[in-house]
């Protein structure tokens, strides 16, 4: 009987024996040290706007080296906030459509079409500047509301969806205005509440628009909900994994209508703006609105996978084209270089966004 239970009881000795190993095993897995690199991968993967404000503190150094007070002055760093606030605008909207795995291209032409509705309707109509306004932010609404409305109830793809909009829009835009320009000063005449957001506060040396005071309290704004509603949350989880945020309660199509028209809804407040900017309501003002905007929002960190990144990454992304196209302009260089320097920070973004994600995950 002692030799058949130690027989028996071998077997499970040696299993024991595994299990311990293993869970030593498991032990020394856990408590081991990350290096320097995984700490720092990890970093940048819980603080999604980290990359871009360390770029952007970069950018401003070495053009402060080359350039001295020049570049560092009060009224050129106001300026390059007045040159990306229609930019960090339409970024806004674009950054929430992204969020959710989507992709807006038809930003440019929505916020253009707005600004022609709010100045025709006061001109042609001769209705109150403030209904004509009004008018704009609606016909901005419908069309991110009919975007929303084919992505998430016809589950057609973002990309083309936007596309034909985009080509819609443009074409409503020069087919209603018939490609005519109203003049800034017939509108400081007569209608100067569309010129609003390009009246400008001094502080000093420093210049700021309320164009570029309403860029920084919408993106504050939606930094706040993003991060602190559940809206937010949801716009997060739908961009992460619909199916899940489905099964967790989390009605997909609706907040895609949402995100959709809400960024029709900030297009038309860049379309305001867009007249300030420029004093006049143009059709062919912000024919590239829709590529800045996703520019920004990629160097800015924010995941084109959708469901990671930060509006604020977003802003820094248009900061950092401002910081390059002033600079490089301060030196004196070709134009051209620019749009090369601005490409490599695209691509490098994106590789950055890539080396985060598989190593986090």
């Amino acid at each position: 009987m002692d030799d058949q239970s130690t027989t028996r009881a071998q077997p499970h000795n040696e299993f024991e024996k595994v299990l311990t190993g293993s869970s030593a095993q498991l032990a020394a897995f856990d408590t081991h040290d990350k290096t320097p690199i995984e700490k720092f991968q990890h970093f940048l993967h819980s603080s999604p706007a980290a990359v871009p404000l360390i770029v952007l503190v970069m950018s401003l150094a070495v053009f402060g080296m080359l350039l001295g007070g020049k570049f560092f002055s009060a009224f050129s760093l106001t300026l390059i906030l007045q040159q990306v606030a229609i930019v960090g605008i339409v970024g806004a909207a674009q950054s929430l459509v992204i969020l959710t795995a989507g992709i807006d291209l038809s930003v440019g032409a929505i916020m253009v079409l707005s600004s022609v509705i709010m100045g025709q309707f006061t001109f042609r109509y001769g209705l109150p500047p403030t209904l004509s306004i009004a008018c704009g932010f609606a016909v901005g609404a419908l069309c991110g509301y009919i975007n929303g409305f084919l992505v998430s109830r016809m589950r057609l793809p973002p990309f083309i969806v936007t596309l034909g909009m985009w080509q819609i829009v443009l074409a409503a835009n020069f087919l209603y205005s018939a490609n005519e320009t109203i003049r800034a000063q017939d509108i400081s005449q007569n209608a100067p509440i569309l010129q609003f957001f390009g009246q400008s506060v001094r502080m000093g040396n420093a210049v700021f628009t309320y164009g570029v005071i309403v860029m920084v309290l919408l993106v504050a704004l939606l930094w706040y909900v993003l991060n602190h509603t559940a809206w937010g949350r949801h716009v997060y989880a739908v961009g992460d994994d619909p199916e899940a945020a489905e099964l967790a309660g989390v009605n997909v199509k609706r907040m895609l209508i949402s995100v959709y028209t809400l960024s029709g809804v900030i297009c038309a407040l860049a379309g305001w703006a867009l007249i300030g900017r420029i004093g006049s309501v143009s059709p062919t003002a912000g024919q590239f609105a829709n590529i800045e905007s996703i520019t920004a929002v990629v160097i800015g960190g924010l995941s084109l996978f959708g469901g990671r990144g930060s509006i604020l990454g977003m802003l820094f992304g248009a900061l950092i084209v401002g910081v390059f196209s002033l600079g490089l302009r301060l030196i004196g260089t070709d134009p051209q270089w620019t749009y090369l320097l601005i490409g490599v920070l695209i691509i490098a973004a994106v590789a950055i966004d890539q080396w985060i994600r598989k190593v986090a995950g």
